[in-house]
């Protein structure tokens, strides 16, 4: 063996490709690097501008992903590699994937629909195929919301864009209804003028509309009375929550009878 002949090569093969190796690999490295940091900065713009959040994050994504594909292909060819052969690999495995993966294109062109119609976006609080919870973050396939409960819900972005969406976060104004119910012996004028005395009083409820108190309708066992507030759509729960325990304890002190359900059995003897 020519040990010579062998040094020879490895040191030519150092010298060319093996340098072109290493700096392939910086440029990978600083290249990544830089991508990243630039994909961070486009996150926190959208972080401190709400209102363009949503774009922001898919910008983001788009960008480091792209970028990131490019610096790959531009290192391969600088490599010496031929990427014609690489090129026809990608297609024919685009095309591949793209026949396995059908359901998951629609999802794609849902998730493209969410981002340029925006019905919701990060933060709000929403309703859609059968779950409800804030929107966490919008992919370009699945939509991710966070349910009261503290449970993580993924939603495919092709269901969502083609369903029903109750975005309870738009509007900054919400109306609650209430229904409560009294005897038929009771006075429902004064049940009438206790809930609106506790509606005018709640410091939550928007003052700029008066509260809407009638009775709904006459019930098998009871007079069923509607109340209507409007309040912050922050505030809905509390408000709620407040005035229907506050009129319990009202109707209470003032011997009104909230009723309930009653089964009357009649025993029959037989002789």
């Amino acid at each position: 063996m020519d040990w010579n002949a062998l040094w020879n090569t490895i040191l030519q093969w150092v010298t060319s490709t093996g340098i072109k190796i290493i700096i392939a690999l910086l440029i990978w490295f600083v290249s990544f690097r830089i991508i990243n940091f630039i994909a961070r900065k486009i996150e926190k713009r959208g972080d401190k501008e709400k209102a363009d959040k949503t774009i922001m994050k898919t910008l983001a994504y788009i960008f480091k992903i792209g970028l990131k594909i490019i610096v790959l292909i531009c290192l391969i060819g600088y490599l010496g590699i031929d990427t014609s052969g690489l090129t026809a690999l990608v297609a024919s495995l685009g095309v591949c994937i793209g026949l396995a993966v059908n359901g998951a294109l629609s999802n794609l062109a849902g998730g493209v629909l969410i981002i340029l119609t925006r019905p919701f976006k990060i933060d709000d609080y929403i309703e859609a195929q059968g779950q409800a919870g804030t929107v966490v973050d919008i992919h370009i396939t699945t939509t991710k919301l966070l349910t009261p409960d503290n449970k993580v819900v993924y939603i495919p972005n092709g269901a969502l864009a083609n369903g029903d969406i109750v975005n309870y976060s738009e509007m900054d104004k919400r109306r609650v209804d209430f229904l409560f119910s009294i005897g038929y012996g009771d006075d429902f004028e004064k049940a009438k003028q206790i809930i609106t005395d506790i509606c005018l009083a709640h410091e939550l409820v928007l003052e700029e509309k008066e509260p809407f108190v009638k009775v709904k309708e006459h019930g098998s066992s009871s007079i069923n009375i509607v109340a209507r507030v409007w309040t912050k759509s922050a505030d809905y729960w509390t408000v709620y929550f407040d005035i229907t325990e506050q009129v319990k304890t009202a109707f209470d002190k003032e011997g009104i009878e909230i009723p309930f359900n009653q089964l009357d059995v009649h025993i029959k003897k037989d002789n």
